[in-house]
């Protein structure tokens, strides 16, 4: 199974993909991850994006995309894999498309963990964080609407998507995610 995982932050994303890895024996492929690895590997591509990085900058889609397509060599990703932060917008999805279609390893499914806004600011100000103050969730969540929400329109007219509620349990929620999935498997 080759998935993406989709999801405002305070959805519960990290919590499910855990889940999801342990019971499909899935590779967890997290970019934040993969270019801390690549950087302390001091790989070319990690020392590429480290000079981003290191700057507070964000590291361009073509250095993603090059670190994703080295990643998915690994022979732990033959088995299925869950990509986790990635893509964030349109335009690094058409980037992993293309990737893939290449390849010849186009994703299975994309899926959406959907939590009201209400929740997701209740949730992410419960935290404790420093930087789980209102304004910065506030602007977490605008940043998700405006750049990652439209991902759901482009992932359903690939007829990839399937979107489940995510309020309740953790075990309520993994339920239907196993739900959501069983028709894909």
């Amino acid at each position: 199974m080759r998935m993406v995982f989709i999801g405002p932050p305070g959805a519960g994303k990290g919590t499910q993909a855990e889940r999801l890895i342990a019971a499909h024996k899935m590779a967890h492929l997290s970019t934040g991850d993969m270019l801390r690895a690549a950087r302390d590997a001091k790989t070319p591509l990690g020392l590429k994006a480290n000079e981003y990085m290191s700057a507070g900058a964000l590291v361009p889609d073509a250095i993603i995309i090059d670190l994703i397509a080295e990643r998915l060599k690994q022979p732990d990703c033959r088995g299925g894999y869950l990509l986790d932060g990635f893509p964030r917008t349109i335009a690094q999805a058409e980037a992993l498309d293309a990737m893939l279609a290449a390849a010849g390893t186009p994703l299975d499914v994309v899926l959406e963990l959907a939590v009201p806004e209400d929740e997701l600011f209740r949730r992410l100000a419960g935290r404790g964080r420093a930087d789980d103050n209102p304004e910065v969730i506030r602007q977490r969540l605008v940043a998700y609407r405006n750049q990652t929400a439209p991902l759901l329109d482009y992932y359903w007219g690939k007829g990839l998507l399937k979107s489940v509620d995510g309020l309740g349990t953790v075990e309520e929620i993994f339920g239907r995610i196993e739900a959501a999935l069983a028709a894909v498997w």
